[in-house]
């Protein structure tokens, strides 16, 4: 365990039986707008216990809904579950993502800066961050045939939320057990596969990043930050991972997505102190600097895998990007980290796989290259759910047609239904595709504990589509993006056995679920990719 502004913080693993994540064995605590508040500090920062889903203000509705909306998939009814209760959902979410009243959704922020409060804690991290970069320099070394090879451990950065504490770099974080998939009560892997050798992995994050400010109560909180970076030291990978500072993007790289004078217009409105852009999108004057940073990490991580230095990449950013559409910021997002990416790597030929697990759906992703066949776009998300977009039906435009898959879950998936949807739909559409790269909008708000969503995997389903990834990737070529997660503790799991799977680490804190509902929405994903053939 370790310390963070004097609290004491544990990563607890849950024993919980497989196949426990069926909608019926949920244990409902207090309401999701409460627990929200009492997050906005560290109280919920990797307690003991197992991970619970707390109660979801859009429950009910959803619920009431998902009769509905596994029978809807006819264009006439699916366009009625669009309309005003589809509505309703997403106003509901907004609701719950920021806390503010009715009234105060539409109050002007502009000109609502920093007030000084992140100055000297920032300069405190940044210092410590460097160090920690110089350090991690200083353990890696080229060998004679071109590989690297670690020297003296070095540590990660800290990104604490708070006052920086000296205690937490000595002390650890409770380490997980990690070993086979037997010691782990898994079973083996399917046909006697083993997990490879580990391989270093770069982590790109910046101490940049707490400086964006999205305002008290906000989910999207610096301790994310320090929620990922625990969850990697107790997946016990930290040996096999390489930390690195990103660069900024430039505006060439981004108006390869951006327009112009969307870029002008979003540079200024931060420069000039900031303010809401939309009921759950805030900025201040830092916040332009932290998404250059954001989406220069990505184009960072591929140059480093180009140049030998690692063998993938998980890009630790805020804000996040994949609901940012060419032309608009929202969602939290500010610039789509993940399409400056993929846009880059297919300028220069290569065909990307996006996939998308976040629980919202990448709808500024999807924007970006709906009618771009160099793009195969995939996203699993719940349905209905923030924004109200991505139908199964909609599967790309013109030139892009057949590039973009939707998988539209309802509320209560499980693993399983995850891990069929990428067999039966995905796969066959990779064969086809043959992806050069894959990026990753690794969200782990699908995680059951998270408060703003409904489906029930846990970080032992984001270790099974890990594996799955790295069976379609080319060998080290992929890269993933922090998108959303605003359990603390799910997101430490949850990104701990994502980067130790691709570190060829078993690692499982919590087992795979299944006997959720979902099928049924694979089913009719297989069916439309099979008319289109």
């Amino acid at each position: 365990m370790g310390r963070v502004d004097g609290q004491t913080l544990e990563i607890a693993l849950s024993r919980r039986g497989a196949g426990d994540g069926i909608p019926g064995d949920r244990t409902l605590g207090r309401g999701a707008h409460a627990k929200a508040r009492e997050r906005d500090g560290l109280e919920g920062f990797l307690q003991p216990g197992s991970v619970e889903p707390p109660e979801r203000r859009e429950r009910s509705l959803v619920d009431r809904q998902h009769g509905a909306f596994l029978t809807a998939l006819g264009p006439a009814r699916r366009a009625a579950l669009k309309g005003r209760q589809v509505e309703q959902v997403v106003r509901q979410q907004v609701q719950l993502l920021v806390g503010f009243e009715a009234g105060e959704q539409e109050r002007s922020l502009l000109g609502r800066g920093q007030g000084g409060r992140d100055h000297t804690r920032v300069a405190l991290v940044r210092e410590t961050f460097h160090a920690a970069l110089d350090e991690s320099a200083r353990g890696w070394r080229r060998v004679g045939d071109g590989r690297q090879v670690r020297g003296p451990r070095a540590s990660p950065p800290r990104h604490h939320a708070g006052a920086l504490d000296p205690e937490f770099d000595d002390c650890g974080i409770a380490r997980a057990h990690h070993g086979t998939p037997e010691d782990m009560g898994q079973a083996p892997l399917e046909g006697g596969r083993s997990y490879p050798e580990r391989v270093p992995i770069v982590v790109e994050t910046h101490p940049a990043y707490l400086a964006h400010d999205t305002g008290a109560g906000h989910p999207e909180r610096p301790a994310r930050l320090d929620a990922v970076i625990a969850g990697l030291e107790a997946s016990g990978v930290q040996d096999d991972l390489v930390w690195a500072e990103p660069r900024r993007a430039t505006r060439a790289e981004l108006e390869r997505v951006h327009p112009t004078a969307h870029l002008d217009e979003l540079e200024a409105f931060c420069a000039a102190g900031g303010g809401r852009i939309d009921a759950d999108t805030s900025v201040v004057a830092s916040s332009w600097d932290a998404a250059l940073l954001a989406a220069g990490a990505g184009l960072d991580a591929v140059e480093r895998i180009d140049r030998g230095e690692a063998s993938g990449a998980f890009c630790v950013v805020r804000p996040p990007g994949h609901h940012a559409t060419p032309a608009r910021s929202m969602g939290f997002c500010l610039l789509n980290n993940v399409a400056v990416a993929a846009a880059a790597l297919a300028d220069r030929g290569e065909r990307v796989l996006v996939y998308d697990w976040d629980a919202h759906h990448g709808n500024g992703t999807q924007d970006a290259f709906y009618d771009d066949p160099r793009v195969l776009y995939v996203s699993a998300h719940q349905w209905p759910l923030y924004p109200g977009t991505g139908a199964l039906e909609d599967t790309g435009r013109g030139p892009g047609e057949g590039y973009t898959i939707n998988l539209p879950l309802p509320p209560g998936a499980t693993g399983d239904v995850y891990l069929a949807a990428f067999d039966e739909v995905v796969s066959p559409a990779l064969e086809r595709f043959d992806p050069t790269w894959v990026i990753v909008s690794a969200g782990f708000d699908a995680h059951r504990a998270d408060p703003l969503t409904g489906l029930d995997l846990t970080a032992g389903d984001f270790a099974d589509l890990t594996d799955r990834l790295l069976e379609v990737a080319p060998p080290g070529r992929l890269v993933a993006f922090l998108e959303g997660g605003y359990d603390l503790q799910a997101l430490a799991l949850s990104a701990g056995a994502f980067v130790a799977g691709l570190a060829g680490s078993p690692f499982r804190p919590e087992p795979p679920t299944s006997g959720g509902p979902g099928r049924a929405v694979v089913d009719a994903a297989m069916r439309l990719a099979q008319e289109s053939d």
